[in-house]
């Protein structure tokens, strides 16, 4: 029996050179596709909803792939840990339509960056947050995040030497909160570019510090160039948290958003 399957994975991104396989070096793609090939007794190609860089995390990317495997779907989530390291889980799985796409059928993204804004750092979190000592400027942060919100050209936020791809993305939230000592980024879009997130961050961290405004955040925005711009932020702090494939969901999600105002 042939299955399209859709399975919500999360993963520690730290040990592993991003999602997509890589010929020297171990990546998330391929301890997936080695496990699930255990556990369905065939090879396993997936599609992902995207590739998250080194070092990044994920609370809810999706794969999809075909599968002939006689074990039921409801067991998947429980099979899963004898053939996958603890810092990979699959989290739900789910029997798809067959021309389901992982990718291409997913409407919008959710991502998270938490900064951790003390003096000293935490070990439990350190794998997962960008710590800076010095306090922010958090209104000042949301008021330049707001500037993204809509359509816009995000060519000036894509790393240099990146696959070419058109720049224009919509980004339906962009807003940050207030978590205990964390300050923490979200934001949604319908796709985002090589980077896009880490180099977003880097700006409006520069604007919490004061050595930008706002209206200079909104200038690199509209620049359209990397000139000038705040060094990246570093991969640890970022989080893939939901894939969108219902235009309710998205709404909805959206909605429920809660910004420093």
């Amino acid at each position: 029996m042939t299955r399209r399957l859709k399975l919500t994975v999360a993963y520690d991104g730290t040990n592993y050179h991003g999602f997509q396989w890589q010929e020297n070096a171990l990546s998330i793609q391929q301890v997936l596709e080695e496990g699930l090939a255990k556990l369905f007794g065939h090879d396993i190609s997936l599609i992902p909803s995207g590739r998250t860089d080194t070092g990044v995390h994920a609370q809810g990317q999706v794969i999809s792939f075909t599968a002939t495997g006689r074990i039921p779907v409801e067991r998947i989530v429980r099979a899963a840990p004898s053939v996958l390291p603890p810092d990979i889980v699959v989290l739900r799985a789910e029997v798809a339509p067959p021309s389901f796409h992982a990718r291409r059928d997913a409407v919008a993204k959710h991502y998270s960056y938490r900064l951790l804004t003390r003096e000293a750092n935490d070990p439990f979190r350190e794998r997962y947050v960008w710590h800076l000592r010095e306090p922010l400027d958090a209104g000042a942060m949301q008021a330049a995040a707001a500037l993204l919100l809509g359509t816009h050209d995000f060519d000036s936020f894509r790393t240099a030497g990146s696959t070419p791809t058109h720049p224009v993305r919509t980004m339906y939230v962009s807003a940050f909160r207030q978590n205990g000592d964390e300050l923490v980024f979200d934001i949604i879009g319908d796709g985002f570019l090589y980077h896009m997130v880490r180099n977003l961050v880097g700006a409006l961290v520069a604007v919490g510090q004061g050595k930008m405004t706002p209206d200079d955040f909104g200038a690199l925005l509209v620049a359209r160039s990397k000139q000038g711009a705040p060094a990246m932020a570093p991969a640890r702090g970022l989080t893939l948290q939901r894939v969108f494939y219902r235009e309710e969901d998205l709404t909805q999600a959206v909605a429920s958003r809660t910004i420093i105002q």
